[in-house]
């Protein structure tokens, strides 16, 4: 679970921490904004002590790791920026802002890295492998996600299809087959729609996978789900690290079934990126 009030149980607990973490509390209390922008290493060296002892600072306040602390800390501040961005204030500059977006997407992304499972990573690349043909559902900012992942998976010689109307995916369900594949993405996995027509693509016959919550509404009816928890509150801010956790899975399953190919597939992909020589200009010399 989310802690909102990060800041102030450091604060309460400053008598309780040894001088080593005393130290790492003092960095981030006199500067919260400019740490859930620092690097681990640079946490440790304005503190003046090692990684292992930032890492053992960020486990005693209920954090799994260091980026997970930092998303913590960013969401601990203020609320953030309503229909924004809850790791960014009003009134920050061009470059507070900056520095907050890319270190809360890398630390969501390292989050996300450590917490996926490989062997669901495999059973869900053996589905795509054995799929017939493979529909990427989507809506809002995972329809993004859905087309990316049509033009990443449109190479491996099988029909691949996108589509983020769902009226279009209620009809795609119901005309299922046995060998047909279903990808729905949804960082919530409570949107109404996605959940029915995920119950009516496997009632058809369909493998369903999710890129979703775990123990979600949609992921209860998926075959086989990698579980997203980077903790981003979609309700009320705009989608932004999560989007970008889909496009870094979407590219870990792509690369899965490439290399499931084998080497004798490369020809394959090389014809195709060799279609696009005469649309570029050539490199300068």
């Amino acid at each position: 679970m989310v802690r909102h009030d990060l800041i102030n149980r450091i604060r309460d607990r400053l008598d309780e921490l040894n001088r080593s973490e005393r130290k790492v509390a003092d960095v981030i209390l006199a500067d919260p904004s400019a740490a859930t922008g620092m690097s681990i290493a640079s946490l440790a060296q304005a503190a003046s002590v090692s990684e292992p002892t930032v890492n053992r600072f960020c486990r005693n306040f209920d954090a799994k790791g260091y980026p997970d602390f930092k998303i913590q800390l960013a969401q601990s501040l203020a609320g953030g920026t309503p229909y924004v961005s809850q790791a960014v204030e009003p009134n920050d500059s061009a470059e507070a802002y900056t520095g907050k977006i890319f270190g809360a997407t890398i630390a969501a992304l390292d989050l996300a890295r450590r917490e996926v499972s490989p062997k669901r990573i495999d059973r869900v690349v053996d589905y795509l492998i054995q799929a017939k043909q493979i529909h990427f559902f989507g809506l809002g900012a995972s329809g993004a996600v859905a087309q990316d992942a049509q033009h990443k998976f449109f190479r491996f010689n099988l029909p691949v299809t996108a589509y983020i109307d769902v009226l279009m995916q209620r009809m795609i369900a119901s005309a299922c087959h046995t060998g047909d594949v279903i990808v729905i993405l949804s960082y919530t996995g409570r949107t109404r729609e996605l959940v029915d027509i995920a119950a009516l693509a496997r009632e058809n016959g369909a493998v369903v996978l999710g890129i979703t919550a775990p123990d979600s509404p949609l992921s209860l009816q998926c075959t086989e789900v990698l579980e997203i928890s980077a903790p981003e509150d979609t309700d009320h801010y705009m989608p932004m690290t999560s989007r970008m956790v889909q496009l870094a899975l979407i590219d870990v399953l792509a690369t899965g079934v490439t290399l499931r190919r084998g080497e004798d597939f490369l020809h394959h992909l090389k014809k195709i990126k060799d279609s696009l020589r005469e649309t570029r200009y050539p490199l300068g010399d």
